[in-house]
């Protein structure tokens, strides 16, 4: 073989080695490129396992409580009679009422004072008072009537009760007429608080309390974590600060501007959405204060768990779907099943919405609300407790 070719096949060898090296570089070389970088990402998702958690965890928890919680069929509403003719007569009409799946008939009151008091209060949205006259009108043939007084401040509440009663009161009146007697039960719905069923009057007073929950809780969960990212709470521990003192410290801060923003949201509610406030508004802000110091305390627990801010506020937002849903901020608490009608009451915004509710449109007083501001109070310290100790720990 001569030089020539000799010199020929070694050109052809480092051409086909070039175009390989330039395959490489190519589509190979940037799908190696694209591998190393998803797997160096893969790796950064997995160290935060809380992050990740919530991540697939929370879609899971909107699809539970859309599919088994959530149902827009208004059903077994709390329900008080005041039964004062107590006859035969009554207690049909009242087990009418019953077999309708919508009144849900808890308990039964004397007074017309105790009859307002429990609709102020939130015991029942739903007030049925029969006459004394009742039977004796509807057997001398004459038209009895039957005061519904339903609770304004649930508009989905008060448009279900007008006309089920109205049926019900119809339903009633043709049984008599099957009997050749006039038409002898008269239905009066008087819907209080809202009786326009304004729908800003509805939603204002629970929109409030979920604007400042997601504040609060956020601005909480990202205190502790903005000094861990940025590499400053050692330093704070080298100075004589307490961790207990360096909690409160960090709280206090946010607890203050989120009083701000109720108060706020509260002035731009009467001014621009003209909701009328019918209580004593300093009740309502008392009550507000142990709501405030749980969410603080759950934005305290939020920042142990997870070490970026990003995490933090996922966590955080996450944490407000479930109070939105089981809060009965826009879905009625007395629809739900029984086990998430429970659930819902260990949620803190369950009681705030009722008693912002209550003290906005029910003109509900202290009297009415002290059983919300005790329960609140208990889950604000166990809550702040449990979250202090696990900041001390994780520390």
């Amino acid at each position: 073989m001569s030089a020539a070719d000799h010199a020929g096949d070694g050109f052809e060898a480092f051409r086909s080695s070039s175009q390989m090296l330039m395959r490489q570089s190519g589509w190979l070389g940037s799908a190696q490129r694209l591998y190393a970088v998803a797997r160096k990402e893969l790796f950064h998702v997995l160290r935060d396992p809380a992050m990740l958690f919530f991540t697939i965890f929370i879609p899971i928890v909107e699809m539970f409580l859309l599919g088994f919680a959530i149902d827009t069929n208004v059903r077994r509403i709390r329900t008080v009679v005041f039964d004062l003719a107590r006859t035969q007569e009554s207690r049909r009409l009242l087990d009418q009422f019953k077999n309708t799946d919508i009144f849900l008939l808890k308990e039964e009151v004397f007074s017309d004072e105790e009859l307002k008091s429990a609709i102020v209060s939130g015991q029942a949205r739903i007030g049925i008072k029969i006459p004394e006259d009742y039977s004796r009108q509807i057997l001398s043939g004459n038209t009895a009537q039957v005061l519904i007084l339903v609770d304004g401040s649930e508009s989905s509440i008060a448009g279900t009760a007008v006309n089920v009663s109205n049926a019900v009161a119809l339903r009633a009146s043709l049984e008599h007429l099957l009997q050749d007697r006039p038409m002898p039960v008269d239905s009066r719905p008087q819907v209080l608080f809202n009786p326009d069923t304004r729908s800003a009057n509805f939603f204002i007073p629970g929109l409030m309390v979920v604007v400042c929950q997601m504040m609060a809780v956020t601005l909480s969960a990202t205190a502790i974590v903005r000094e861990k990212e940025n590499g400053t709470i050692e330093q704070l521990f080298m100075t004589p600060v307490r961790s207990g003192e360096l909690i409160i410290g960090k709280l206090i801060p946010y607890m203050v501007v989120t009083t701000v923003e109720f108060i706020i949201v509260t002035i731009l509610m009467r001014i621009v959405f003209q909701v009328p406030i019918h209580g004593f508004y300093l009740t309502l802000l008392a009550i507000f204060m142990p709501f405030l110091l749980t969410m603080l305390g759950i934005g305290l627990w939020i920042s142990t768990q997870t070490n970026t801010r990003d995490a933090a506020q996922q966590i955080a937002i996450g944490t407000v779907i479930p109070s939105i849903f089981l809060s009965g901020y826009v879905f009625p608490l007395d629809s739900m099943p029984i086990f998430f009608w429970y659930v819902a009451q260990i949620v803190p915004t369950t009681w705030m919405i009722d008693a912002s509710r209550g003290v906005i449109l029910r003109g509900a007083s202290w009297a009415e609300l002290g059983s919300h501001s005790l329960v609140l109070w208990s889950m604000a310290i166990v809550i702040l407790t449990l979250a202090s100790a696990r900041f001390q720990k994780h520390l």
